[in-house]
């Protein structure tokens, strides 16, 4: 079953809480909030996204899929964990070696929340598979992160296809989650692949219907239309 995660990251000012409801009455699976800190990417997020997480929080019991774009990710975990996430991501490439990667893995298992590890495009996806075992998804980023509304990377598909292979061949439960540029027309693509939980945002912000949008891209491969 694929689901999706709406990226909250292009959210208009002053329109924060008609959107918010109008997302979980489109029965959005989940808000996916991008955490970046202006270092790890050149973008700083962080302090806004805390304020809509918190908001969010306080009206839906939707889930909350938090990915961290930082450098500190300990202490993003600490900041982020009192809105009680349901998975928290971080990226490979903020760990300087083996050893702070499963040590953020048990941090973050400490707040009774999911883990997740992204890579960027230019990561080679086999450089996750040592962690697998330990973690509850994988996100694979199909734009370079920092900004919203960039156009898919052709070139990822294959990498996601050859992450479900290994998933599949070592009888492992790790979701495959895909971010950058999914819209009705990438995402039977990254589907096909294997992924099965979708981000999108600028995709379902700018429909006029958001539940026609998230529909659709929940859909079967062979039922979406484009």
């Amino acid at each position: 079953m694929v689901e999706v995660s709406t990226s909250i990251l292009s959210v208009k000012k002053g329109e924060e809480s008609k959107t918010f409801f109008a997302l979980e009455a489109s029965k959005t699976d989940y808000f996916h909030i991008d955490v970046m800190d202006g270092e790890f990417v050149e973008k700083n997020t962080y302090q806004t996204m805390l304020e809509y997480a918190s908001y969010i929080r306080r009206i839906s019991n939707a889930p909350l899929d938090v990915h961290l774009m930082v450098n500190d990710i300990k202490k993003a975990v600490d900041d982020y964990s009192a809105v009680e996430p349901n998975i928290i991501t971080f990226h490979l490439e903020a760990c300087k070696n083996e050893e702070e990667v499963f040590e953020m893995i048990n941090y973050i298992k400490q707040y009774n929340c999911k883990v997740g590890i992204s890579v960027k495009p230019n990561t080679k996806i086999e450089e996750v598979y040592k962690y697998l075992p330990y973690i509850h998804m994988c996100l694979v980023m199909t734009v370079e992160p920092g900004k919203g509304g960039q156009s898919y990377l052709s070139e990822m598909t294959e990498k996601v296809r050859t992450l479900k292979s290994y998933i599949d061949d070592n009888h492992l439960e790790v979701d495959i989650e895909v971010d950058g540029g999914i819209n009705l027309r990438t995402a039977p693509e990254v589907k096909k692949a294997g992924a099965n939980i979708l981000v999108a945002g600028t995709a379902i912000l700018n429909a006029v219907d958001y539940k026609v949008i998230i529909d659709e891209l929940k859909c079967p491969i062979g039922d979406v239309s484009v």
